[in-house]
């Protein structure tokens, strides 16, 4: 079998693809190589794979690759995906996750693959008070320019598969944590500044929650949804660890035994959701998945990647001072 993975060099999509590899699958990916992606995290696979530097706006480059390399399977990973940058200019958001994500689709329904498997977000559901769970058939309400465009992405698969007959499957994954994540996100951006005794910036008074799932978590539930999931279907991937955002930031401190004096709180993020938390029991019961890895073990497991890959991170960081003030002192 052939696989096609999109956005194979972010963060998410690269754990799938390293994942791929080890099953033995013939694995093609697809990535513009935006600031957010790097080929740095596909290095132990490079001789492995078939790699197209490709934005997937590109209507005749994406169906190019497709002739060529005909696949049988899609994944499609690829996607703007940060809140804060899509408040600042939401643009790219339309343009790589909404068009890009249709163009991916028309590629895919005109070559004949066997399935398509898109990636959404929980953020599509909008938010919830302190009680309560997402569902699939929950009705989207996306709050900020990034949500609003992985819902456009997320119900354009699911009318393509309603329309066309494309074998479409929609997963929704919580908030990931983990390796290689690019430091712009709230857990990298902890570890980097508790490192260096800087304060840490919390939005608003922290209290907003989300579910956290581990990396390579996620890619195994996306690989068991392509085993044995039904076309047509939504399935939610989740942990059930729900924590405050300030309680991710001390467990973090208390790692580095450093002061909790250190966190800062900055003025709220515009439309923050207060709090997401995916129900699982869809894919639990059919496809017999469950997250592995408790917040405690991934958390300590996160630390230490970073700790031995500061060359990585340094590099990476030394583009982001002028994006964090953009950020915080909004």
């Amino acid at each position: 079998m052939k696989i096609l993975v999109t956005g194979g060099a972010g963060f998410i999509g690269s754990e799938f693809v390293r994942q791929s590899v080890e099953r033995g699958l013939e694995t093609v990916v697809v990535d513009k190589l935006t600031y957010a992606g790097d080929l740095e995290r596909l290095k132990e696979v490079e001789k492995k794979i078939t790699f197209y530097k490709a934005d997937i706006g590109n209507r005749e480059f994406v169906e190019w690759i497709f002739a060529k390399e005909k696949p049988d399977v899609v994944v499609h990973w690829a996607a703007e995906s940060h809140v804060d940058r899509s408040i600042l200019d939401a643009s790219p958001f339309i343009e790589t996750n909404v068009k890009g994500t249709q163009i991916l689709l028309d590629a895919a329904k005109n070559s004949g693959v066997s399935l398509f498997i898109n990636i959404a977000t929980d953020e599509v559901y909008g938010e919830l008070g302190e009680e309560g769970q997402f569902f699939e058939d929950t009705p989207l309400n996306p709050n900020s320019p990034y949500s609003v465009s992985k819902a456009a992405a997320d119900m354009l698969g699911r009318a393509y598969f309603r329309t066309y007959g494309l074998p479409v499957i929609t997963v929704r994954p919580s908030n990931n944590y983990g390796y290689w994540q690019y430091p712009e996100k709230l857990i990298p951006v902890v570890i980097l500044k508790a490192l260096n005794d800087e304060p840490i910036p919390v939005y608003g008074t922290g209290k907003n929650v989300r579910e956290w799932l581990f990396v390579s978590d996620c890619a195994e539930a996306v690989f068991e949804t392509m085993e044995k999931g039904k076309p047509g279907e939504i399935y939610n991937v989740g942990s059930g660890e729900e924590k405050r955002n300030i309680d991710v930031v001390k467990a973090i401190l208390s790692l580095f035994n450093k002061s909790e004096s250190l966190i800062t709180f900055v003025e709220d993020r515009p439309g923050h959701d207060f709090r997401y938390s995916l129900n699982t029991e869809k894919i639990e019961k059919e496809i017999g998945w469950k997250a592995k890895i408790k917040f405690e073990e991934g958390i300590e497991k996160t630390v230490k990647w970073y700790l031995d890959n500061m060359d990585w991170v340094n590099r990476k960081v030394k583009s982001l001072k002028e994006y964090w003030e953009k950020v915080y002192k909004r």
